[in-house]
């Protein structure tokens, strides 16, 4: 195994966790800041506000992106996996 391809598992690793996360950070981060402008329109102060919103928004995001995301995963792992022979060898 050369550090090429160690380099190259690093990167199509990090890649695939970051595009499997995406989703749902970015509509973490977009609901977080839509409440947080409503409670400082309001001046509502709780602080346990922010968290129904990222709950539903984070379930929506995972019904709707979750067979993609399941599927992109199954493909890298099963690459993976019947690229390990040539990895060792």
């Amino acid at each position: 195994m050369t550090p090429e391809m160690v380099m190259d598992l690093a990167y199509k690793g990090m890649r695939m966790s970051m595009v499997v996360a995406a989703p749902v950070l970015f509509v973490t981060l977009f609901v977080g800041l839509l409440v947080s402008l409503f409670q400082a329109a309001t001046q509502i102060n709780e602080s346990t506000l922010s968290f129904i919103p990222k709950i539903i928004g984070v379930c929506v995001v995972l019904v709707i992106a979750g067979p993609l995301i399941m599927e992109m995963l199954v493909d890298y792992t099963r690459a993976l996996f019947t690229s390990l022979p040539t990895l060792i060898g």
